[in-house]
């Protein structure tokens, strides 16, 4: 096992999506960390080392005996939750963007507790899914209830309705796969109507992003402006892109162009023919990930990858949809593409933890 890994197909891929994206958070962030930190690759240097570390702990968590996820995965989601609620003490989280999404780490790093929550849900559900299985299919949810909302109602209060959507859509999915009666999940879905439009609708900001969203050049100079550039940019990119860093939309055209819209920079850059070759990569990935869970016969570990692995589609898939403005704008980064320490380390620990699954399977 200790060498097994090298030859694993998911591992290489995961391996490649770290090098791209270092490729592209050098040639997204240069000219922005030129004009404001007088160092262009203030970014690359800090993200070189951020991917060492998520490395470093793919490796690790490879490694890690596979009863332990079984006895002590479900501890996850209360620290993810303990860490979420410390971004509201005061000279300990910290708001950017008008949201406090992030704890202060030594050396100015910041870690984004949300992303941690995210994958804390699949070891959560995968637990309870093996241990009170016919209350999660009755819907005899009592304290397990308590245990899910009351972090998701956090997630609400920073705000980050991003992470709170790709966790709900999880949590559907896995609940459908453990068998739960359909017209409960059809009720739930009615129920959730006037619901979103109380946390969407009914808020200024996500209501000008879905406004946006509709319309985009009603309002090109402030509610579309975002998505605007990022369409300029993809169209501009062709067939063949105009070439690794000849992008014009990061030149302070496209906003977050080396975090959440870099996927915009990458089309302009490589193109058509670029962007369907990542995504095929990610494709790649994902499928192998459904591969593992489907092959596997342990109700946890099939119900653990399972989760993981619709946590990561669906973050690509939101992102790729925002940039291409077939979804509302949102902030979520793009997985290994964007810049972010936070989002690198977790991504190895939900790698690693599927590579240790089908490795030791």
């Amino acid at each position: 096992m200790k060498t097994k890994f090298l030859s694993s197909s998911l591992f290489l891929s995961i391996i490649a999506l770290f090098g791209i994206g270092l490729v592209q958070v050098y040639s997204s962030s240069y000219i922005f960390a030129t004009e404001s930190y007088g160092d262009g690759l203030f970014f690359f240097k800090r993200q070189l080392l951020f991917t060492l570390l998520a490395v470093i702990t793919l490796v690790g968590v490879i490694q890690i005996p596979p009863e332990l996820f079984r006895k002590w995965g479900w501890a996850v989601w209360p620290a993810a939750f303990v860490m979420l609620c410390a971004t509201f003490i005061p000279h300990v989280g910290v708001r950017v963007g008008g949201a406090l999404r992030w704890i202060q780490l030594p050396f100015g790093l910041r870690f984004e507790p949300a992303e941690l929550l995210k994958i804390a849900f699949s070891f959560l559900l995968a637990s309870l899914a093996c241990r009170h299985q016919n209350q999660l299919k009755n819907l005899k949810w009592g304290w397990i209830f308590l245990m899910i909302t009351v972090p998701l109602a956090v997630l609400l209060k920073q705000p980050d309705f991003g992470s709170f959507m790709i966790i709900s859509l999880v949590g559907v999915a896995i609940l459908f796969t453990l068998g739960l009666n359909l017209k409960w999940l059809v009720g739930a879905g009615i129920a959730a109507i006037p619901a979103l439009y109380f946390i969407v609708w009914n808020v200024a900001y996500r209501r000008a992003r879905v406004q946006a969203f509709l319309d985009p050049w009603s309002d090109p100079a402030q509610k579309g402006f975002q998505v605007i550039q990022s369409m300029l940019s993809v169209h501009s990119g062709g067939l063949t892109g105009q070439g690794l860093g000849q992008g014009q939309g990061k030149l302070f055209f496209l906003p977050e162009a080396h975090t959440d819209f870099t996927m915009a920079v990458f089309s302009e850059e490589m193109g058509f023919v670029g962007l369907c070759a990542l995504l095929g990569l990610y494709g790649f990935v994902v499928f192998r990930c459904f591969q593992i869970a489907l092959a596997i016969e342990d109700q946890f570990k099939k119900l653990l990858v399972l989760g993981l692995t619709l946590t990561f589609a669906i973050s690509v898939f939101i992102n790729v949809g925002v940039v291409m403005g077939l979804l509302p704008t949102k902030g979520l980064t793009m997985p290994f593409l964007s810049y972010g320490g936070s989002s690198l380390i977790i991504l190895s620990l939900l790698f690693g933890t599927i590579l240790n699954v089908e490795l030791n399977d």
